[in-house]
């Protein structure tokens, strides 16, 4: 990095939290179910088929969530979206608390899904955007950082509701209105991406954000390289992803995003109770365990943000997918043959720790910088919508699999996955560390 080319850094890492906040909310929504799931099989008379459904069910949100969050934007701006995110998860997360029906009870979930998949979009892109390429994977992990710190929240949260009685899981679903609160009026402070800025012809507004992010040398730079990479832009729209020129990024991304989900590693997360129940793990015993993975989640993905940068994003990709693949048949051997519950635990957490340094924050990384300029908007949406989608046939089969193959069975399913994943990233998957969003997009041009 050039002496004249310096960052704020204080205030590139202040705005990137506040925008993470959204993937607290991401890890709130994701770790609560896991709580409360023994609850719900109680209150709503859950089959397995149902049991999926209901945990799928944000994912589905999601996806609409992520349709939306494309439009609104590359329409009306990333800050806009991020508000709009926070209030949906807000209203409903307190919906959900007064649920009645197990019909109302989806539909909320669902409601809760579209403001998740909304930031699940925005908070990597925003970040992505103003970010200078030397710490741009460490910021847009900020991300994941903040979604494994509501995942451990939560399961502190839940672990300490479980002896309040048979609606505990009203109180562990109600909480989430709080950090959306926090979120909501932390958004408020944000400064609009220069990028979109610019892209929608407010050039000095942009000058101005970009001036406060680094130097003039650096903000005369980035101006220039992406004023570049707009000429000829024009309005965004689901065909342009398409293109031959774009189509390597898109296909690499799409396929980062459905890994991330069939790698298997959310079932872990959802489904804790499920995995330790079939050791003979009573439920104080299973909720302890969602306790365990969120502090190993929280401690390799801080491992992690300190690595990204330094040793790049494709090697932490293959040896997060190939060391996957080993453990899962260990662990799937465990599960068989009724390991006792403490052993199961460290190979489950050995898994943890894998996913968290590497697929975990690193796919999130990849998708936020891979796309071109003009089209980041509708192309990280539709990876993302295609990494909701795969999210939703995980959980939803799981407990199916499971009630068919034991608990043990799909975790060689998940094997062979990874290992076809490891063989993807060799294959596909370049190294983006350094460079920065303008350089990125020149070299998929010229390739």
């Amino acid at each position: 990095m050039s002496k004249l080319q310096t960052f704020n850094s204080r205030y590139i890492i202040g705005i990137s939290f506040i925008s993470a906040l959204g993937g607290y909310l991401f890890g709130f929504d994701f770790a609560v179910i896991s709580g409360a799931l023994p609850f719900l099989r109680t209150q709503f008379v859950l089959t397995p088929l149902w049991e999926g459904f209901l945990t799928g069910s944000l994912a589905l949100g999601c996806i609409v969530g992520c349709l939306m969050a494309g439009n609104i934007a590359d329409k009306y701006g990333r800050k806009p979206g991020l508000m709009i995110a926070a209030l949906i998860f807000a209203i409903s997360s307190i919906g959900i608390a007064f649920s009645e029906s197990f019909t109302y009870f989806i539909a909320l979930r669902f409601a809760a899904g579209i403001g998740v998949g909304m930031a699940s979009m925005l908070c990597p892109m925003y970040i992505a955007e103003v970010s200078p390429a030397e710490v741009r994977g460490r910021n847009v992990a900020i991300n994941q950082l903040t979604v494994v710190i509501g995942i451990l929240v939560t399961n502190l949260v839940n672990y300490f509701l479980a002896d309040h009685g048979v609606d505990a899981w009203r109180w562990m679903f109600g909480l989430g209105a709080v950090p959306s609160a926090i979120f909501l009026i932390g958004v408020t402070w944000l400064p609009e991406s220069p990028r979109w800025l610019m892209k929608s012809g407010q050039t000095e507004k942009a000058k101005v954000i970009l001036n406060k992010i680094g130097s003039p040398y650096f903000a005369e730079a980035t101006f220039k390289a992406v004023e570049k990479s707009l000429v000829g832009s024009t309005k965004q729209s689901y065909g342009m992803v398409f293109e031959k020129a774009v189509r390597p990024a898109v296909v690499v991304g799409i396929t980062l995003a459905v890994f991330q989900q069939f790698c298997g590693i959310n079932v872990v997360f959802n489904y804790t109770s499920t995995i330790f129940e079939s050791v003979g793990a009573n439920l104080n015993r299973q909720l302890f365990e969602t306790v365990a993975i969120g502090i190993v989640n929280l401690v390799f993905t801080l491992l992690a943000m300190w690595q990204v940068d330094k040793l790049g994003r494709r090697p932490l990709m293959l040896y997060g997918s190939l060391g996957l693949s080993i453990l899962y048949i260990v662990l799937a051997v465990a599960l068989q043959n009724h390991f006792p519950a403490g052993l199961v635990s460290i190979f489950v957490l050995l898994a943890i720790s894998t996913y968290a340094i590497s697929l975990a924050p690193v796919t999130w990384v990849l998708i936020s910088e891979i796309f071109p300029n003009k089209i980041r908007g509708v192309a990280s949406s539709v990876a993302i919508v295609s990494l909701w989608g795969a999210y939703f046939i995980l959980v939803f089969t799981f407990p199916i699999l499971a009630k068919i193959l034991g608990a043990y069975g799909p975790f060689y399913l998940y094997a062979v996955i990874c290992f076809c994943g490891f063989l993807f990233v060799k294959a596909k998957v370049k190294e983006t560390k350094g460079q920065t969003l303008e350089e990125l997009e020149d070299n998929l041009i010229r390739h």
